[in-house]
């Protein structure tokens, strides 16, 4: 197993809030899953946690080299917590068909974020390549 790509992304918490004033529950539901929603909705620092698990899908999509295309939503990337609260990726849809084609098998991530940005790092953990 080897890296196999790795993708970084920073997010303004007060961009992120203008969106979600904007355009309300749609937009929440649209770019977050139920998880991710429940996680995040009421806490105290909510924005902060939203705007990291933003950045942790866009630093996915770097990993997978697509940008917003080929059919991929923003649910298709979930950022989850493990029995110890560390933050992991799970994909669906098209984005697990994509990491799968490109021999990723886990993407690893790290979030931070302070009150007025979140940032993201991801690393895409898979197959060595196979030798001509």
């Amino acid at each position: 197993m080897n890296i196999k790509a790795h993708g970084v992304d920073l997010v303004e918490t007060e961009r992120l809030q203008d969106a979600i004033d904007r355009h309300g529950q749609a937009f929440l539901e649209r770019v977050f899953t139920e998880g991710e929603r429940a996680y995040c909705i009421g806490k105290k620092r909510q924005i902060e946690h939203l705007a990291g698990r933003f950045a942790a899908k866009e630093a996915v999509l770097k990993v997978l080299g697509t940008g917003w295309s080929n059919g991929i939503a923003w649910t298709d990337i979930e950022v989850v917590r493990d029995g110890d609260g560390a933050p992991s990726v799970v994909l669906h849809g098209r984005c697990k068909e994509i990491a799968e084609s490109l021999g990723i098998a886990t993407i690893f991530i790290s979030l931070s974020h302070t009150e007025s940005m979140a940032m993201a790092s991801a690393i895409g953990w898979g197959r060595r390549a196979v030798n001509p």
